[in-house]
């Protein structure tokens, strides 16, 4: 089983839902089956279907996020050797070379990725150039639209 990296803030947000989910969700859900089941007929009784549905969904989410963190490998981006480096974790701004603008991305986990955040994964065509690379370094992107080429002006350790 491979393991899967994930920064401290994506591991501990994992952690805060399963917590919600198994300490407010699943007994607020327990207690909807109750209370639909006091009210008589199960067969046409709307509310305890949708109950149930809920705590289907529930429980499957429970156990994807239990299985994710057996196998996380949580990376401390402040223990990392900071040598200018672009690595997991790291703040990364780029100049596109073509028209001049600037983006920043932070490199992080599959399940952690959100372009609107900035965040993206390490496994994106963007952040493979990137790996191993220094500022000041060139990198070409292949992207659907055609190759695009970055200048990378500053690595965070944040």
């Amino acid at each position: 089983m491979d393991s899967t990296p994930m920064t401290v803030t994506g591991a501990k947000e994992l952690e805060s839902e399963l917590l919600n989910l198994k300490d407010v969700t699943r007994p607020r859900i327990v207690e909807d089956i109750a209370t639909a089941r006091a009210h008589g007929d199960l067969k046409e009784n709307a509310e305890y279907h949708a109950a149930k549905e809920e705590q289907s969904f529930c429980e499957g989410r429970i156990n994807e996020i239990e299985s994710k963190l057996s196998r996380v490998q949580v990376i401390d981006v402040s223990k990392l050797s900071q040598d200018g480096r672009c690595v997991f974790s790291t703040t990364v701004t780029l100049l596109n070379i073509e028209d001049e603008s600037e983006t920043s991305y932070q490199i992080v986990g599959e399940d952690e990725a959100d372009i609107t955040l900035g965040k993206i994964s390490c496994n994106s065509p963007i952040a493979r150039a990137l790996m191993g690379r220094e500022e000041g370094d060139e990198v070409t992107v292949k992207a659907p639209k055609g190759d695009i080429n970055y200048e990378i002006l500053e690595v965070q350790y944040i």
